[in-house]
């Protein structure tokens, strides 16, 4: 047997570099976590897995289109119009309450002009007024002159009896967008309503107007109490029932023609 010899390595000639095609330009890939795997600029909203109360309030707002929504659930989806929602928040902007550290430096300068021998009697400022029970007693002695239910109070049934509540007292009231933005008014995360029991002489005026919007669109206003929501079939099954439909009607077709009635 020969014996082994050590293999002489051959010359390794260096590659030439590969021009490359204007018309077809290289895009390599990277294959690392983050990298260009997936085509870029496509939404993938609909692959995300979104929180689970995200998926619920999704599926509810689905359940209340599909389902038949009674009268007095489907009220809060008539909410005011964007500018008159303007107006109401404006006047209410007006009356918000004082901050914790506003009440302690008022506090403080009572005390301290009581301890000069000064008198500190004075009249109650005019604020909104907040939280389920107190404008609920508001309501019931009717000194609440203009109530605001929010439209997405969870659950619903806190307030859902509210709006029968203010047409028995006649207490005008009106149904705005949101919870959020009502409890910015009055210093919270949220609120489910306000009320206010009186306004400045200055402000009479834009609040008798109000009171008769609210009148005539929610307190006087049968419809809301009449008419109910929901019913409406998602788009898979609209397009099921036109199928249907149009396969009923040419059948019928068909029918009179071999009568002779066509």
């Amino acid at each position: 047997m020969a014996p082994k010899g050590k293999k002489s390595k051959k010359d390794v000639k260096p590659k030439a570099a590969k021009a490359s095609d204007p018309l077809f330009p290289s895009n390599p890939r990277t294959y690392q976590i983050g990298g260009a795997i997936r085509p870029g600029g496509r939404d993938l909203s609909r692959f995300v897995r979104w929180p689970k109360y995200v998926r619920i309030q999704r599926q509810r707002a689905v359940l209340y289109q599909r389902l038949k929504v009674p009268p007095s659930v489907n009220q809060f989806t008539k909410t005011l119009s964007k500018n008159e929602a303007m107006t109401v928040f404006t006047l209410f902007n007006k009356y918000r309450p004082e901050t914790p550290a506003a009440k302690k430096q008022r506090i403080k300068e009572a005390a301290a002009s009581a301890a000069g021998g000064q008198s500190t009697a004075g009249t109650v400022p005019n604020v909104a007024k907040f939280g389920l029970k107190h404008v609920t007693t508001l309501i019931e002695e009717k000194k609440a002159e203009l109530v605001l239910i929010a439209c997405d109070v969870d659950p619903l049934e806190l307030v859902m009896w509210m709006p029968a509540l203010c047409r028995k007292m006649d207490v005008p009231y009106m149904i705005v967008k949101d919870k959020a933005r009502l409890g910015a008014l009055v210093h919270q995360k949220v609120s489910s309503c306000l009320a206010l029991t009186g306004v400045s002489k200055e402000d009479s005026a834009q609040l008798k107007l109000l009171q008769d919007l609210a009148m005539e669109k929610y307190n006087n206003n049968p419809e809301s109490l009449r008419k109910w929501g929901g019913g409406i079939m998602g788009l898979k099954t609209q397009a099921k029932l036109d199928k249907r439909a149009k396969a009923v009607a040419a059948e019928e077709a068909k029918k009179l023609a071999s009568l002779g009635k066509a």
